[in-house]
């Protein structure tokens, strides 16, 4: 699943593929909202981890969970 999450203040926003479902990028980046963490990590399909300050999100978007289909569909 890809994600895109903007940054405040600045002309470019993040983007990396994860394995993690939507629910539980979305459990984590709420989670860290909600109860006040300065942060929230979160990891690609690549083993990278990254740390986005909470007080800079501008927005996070959470793409879908399909499974890209190789050849053709009649």
């Amino acid at each position: 699943m890809e994600i895109r999450i903007g940054i405040a203040n600045t002309g470019r926003e993040l983007n990396f593929e994860t394995d993690q479902t939507a629910d539980a990028v979305r459990a984590a980046v709420t989670g860290a909202l909600d109860s006040g963490a300065t942060h929230v990590s979160l990891a690609d399909n690549k083993g990278n981890s990254y740390i986005v300050p909470t007080a800079g999100l501008a927005y996070v978007e959470l793409g879908t969970e399909d499974v890209r289909r190789v050849g053709f569909v009649a």
